[in-house]
C-alpha cells in the first residue's frame, strides 16, 4: 500500500466561508405550470412547484429542475438554450419569451412565476403546441428567392480554403469559371491579379472591382483584350555620337 500524496496548499489562503469568485445568491421561487394531457382529461390544470434557484439560472432551468427531480411527466421543447432555435418559446408572465433568454432574477419573484404555451396554435402536451399550421402559412408565403429563369447549368461555386483554414475571395476561385475575360472598359478579370495572401483580401477585393484601362494590365490579360501594349513611359537616353 502506497501513502496518498497530500495535495499542496494553495498559496493565497482565503478566509473560510469566502470563495474565490464570491457566491451565487440563492432565492425561492414558486412556479405555476399549465399542465395538458389529453390521454388523462380535456381539461387543463395548474400545478405548483417551490424551488430554490441561483441568480444566474433561467426560466429553463427552473423547468429542467422541476422535470429532473419533480415531476418527470412535464412535457416541453428545447433545442439549443442559446436563444436562437426559438424551440422553447412559451408565455411567461402572459408574455411570449422564450424560456433559454428569461432569468430569473429579471421577473417578480415575489410573485407566482406562470408558465403556459404559447396561443394561437394547438396544445399537443403540457408545454408543446403544434406548430404544422405555423410551417403550413410559412410555405403558402415562400419567403425566399424563386428564380423563373436563367437556370444553372452546374452547381454553384464554392470558395477553397487556404492552408490556414480561411476562405479565399470569391472573386479569386469562383470568377474565373463563372464570367468570361473583361474587357479593356470592363471590370479587372481576377485571372489578371495575382492570387492573394490571407492578409491582403481587402484590398484585394476592392481591386478586382475598379475598373481599368489595358494600360494597366499584364501582358497575357491585354492579349486576352486583343490591345497592343502600352508605350513605354521610362525616360530613353540620348543616342551618343560615335566620334
Amino acid at each position: 500500500m502506497t501513502a496518498e500524496i497530500a495535495e499542496p496548499a494553495s498559496k493565497i489562503e482565503l478566509p473560510a466561508g469566502v470563495g474565490g469568485g464570491g457566491e451565487i445568491p440563492t432565492f425561492d421561487v414558486h412556479m405555476r405550470v399549465r399542465r395538458y394531457n389529453p390521454e388523462v382529461s380535456e381539461e387543463a390544470t395548474w400545478d405548483d412547484f417551490h424551488l430554490t434557484m441561483y441568480g444566474t439560472d433561467r426560466v429553463l432551468d427552473a423547468l429542467h429542475k422541476v422535470k429532473w427531480e419533480m415531476d418527470g411527466s412535464l412535457s416541453f421543447r428545447r433545442s439549443c438554450a442559446h436563444g436562437v432555435c426559438g424551440s422553447d418559446a412559451m408565455r411567461i408572465n402572459g408574455r411570449n419569451r422564450l424560456a433559454c433568454k428569461t432569468l430569473l432574477k429579471d421577473l417578480d419573484t415575489s410573485k407566482p412565476i406562470t408558465v403556459e404555451p404559447i396561443k394561437g396554435l394547438p396544445v399537443e402536451k403540457d408545454l408543446i403546441v403544434d406548430m404544422e399550421p405555423f410551417f403550413q402559412s410559412y410555405r403558402e408565403v415562400m419567403p425566399f428567392l424563386i428564380n423563373k429563369g436563367h437556370e444553372p447549368t452546374g452547381s454553384a461555386c464554392s470558395p477553397p480554403r487556404t492552408a490556414s483554414g480561411s476562405m479565399t475571395p470569391p472573386s479569386a476561385s469562383c470568377a474565373p469559371r463563372a464570367r468570361p475575360p473583361a474587357r479593356c472598359s470592363g471590370l479587372t478579370a481576377s485571372t489578371s491579379a495575382p492570387r492573394p495572401s490571407s492578409t491582403h483580401t481587402a484590398s484585394f477585393s476592392i481591386r478586382a472591382m475598379m475598373p481599368v484601362t489595358c494600360a494597366w494590365r499584364s501582358s497575357t490579360t491585354r492579349k486576352a483584350c486583343g490591345a497592343a501594349a502600352p508605350p513605354s513611359t521610362a525616360r530613353r537616353r540620348a543616342p551618343v555620337a560615335s566620334r
